[in-house]
């Protein structure tokens, strides 16, 4: 059975939901996002994973409908795994961006309710792209997407830097993913942040992000039980 279909007004409704930031560096690239996941009004989980690593060298941010967008990413990382195995190497960040949107465009009849952030390295170098739901693919080096973005952008836009390195924007994401969890109420709850490197894929442990936080003077995230 399809789906309805929904107006315009009530699909940037189930967009709103998150925060994520995409950020290009001098030596690699940081995705972040925070926690949180509404039903409505309904704060539906605080431990929902939003930045997912798709290969050794891309990871993807996601916003939207949970179902349609954790479809998404496993769709885009058994389509990157098998393009490994054939080629014996990575697909590109941009070969990556394109399927995913070609994904989106091609479902118009059972549309995916997702947008996405599509991050990585390659011998071009970083990049991130966001990725809509109808298709849509613009690359460019900071975005933020989800109910949240309008005040992580004011972060963004202040201290972006082509000279940051991953730390500097680490740093600067939990600093825009700050600002924006205290101001939507659709965001909040902790944070995962994830560093693209020529040389590797690393998820930053809450230790590590607490430290970070420390040395920023942001209050750590509440102790869930």
């Amino acid at each position: 059975m399809m789906r309805p279909v929904v107006s315009p007004e009530e699909e940037m409704k189930l967009l709103k939901g998150t925060t994520t930031i995409g950020i290009v560096c001098k030596d690699g690239v940081v995705l972040a996002s925070e926690r949180r996941a509404t039903a409505g009004t309904l704060i539906a989980n605080k431990q929902t994973t939003k930045v997912f690593k798709i290969d050794q060298n891309l990871g993807l941010t996601i916003a939207g409908m949970v179902g349609d967008a954790q479809v998404l990413a496993r769709y885009l990382k058994a389509e990157v795994s098998l393009y490994r195995l054939r080629r014996n190497g990575p697909v590109s960040a941009e070969g990556a961006a394109t399927l995913l949107a070609n994904i989106l465009s091609g479902s118009r009849f059972y549309p995916y309710y997702a947008w996405l952030i599509l991050g990585g390295m390659d011998a071009k170098g970083g990049h991130v792209f966001s990725v809509d739901p109808a298709g849509g693919c613009i690359e460019d080096r900071y975005v933020s997407i989800g109910s949240g973005s309008t005040f992580a952008y004011g972060i963004l836009e202040e201290s972006y830097s082509r000279d940051l390195t991953t730390g500097d924007a680490v740093d600067l994401a939990l600093r825009g993913l700050t600002v924006a969890m205290r101001r939507d109420s659709a965001s909040g709850d902790g944070y995962l942040v994830h560093v693209i490197t020529a040389k590797e894929y690393r998820e930053l442990s809450d230790d590590e992000i607490n430290k970070r936080l420390k040395a920023l003077k942001i209050p750590l995230p509440p102790v869930l039980p």
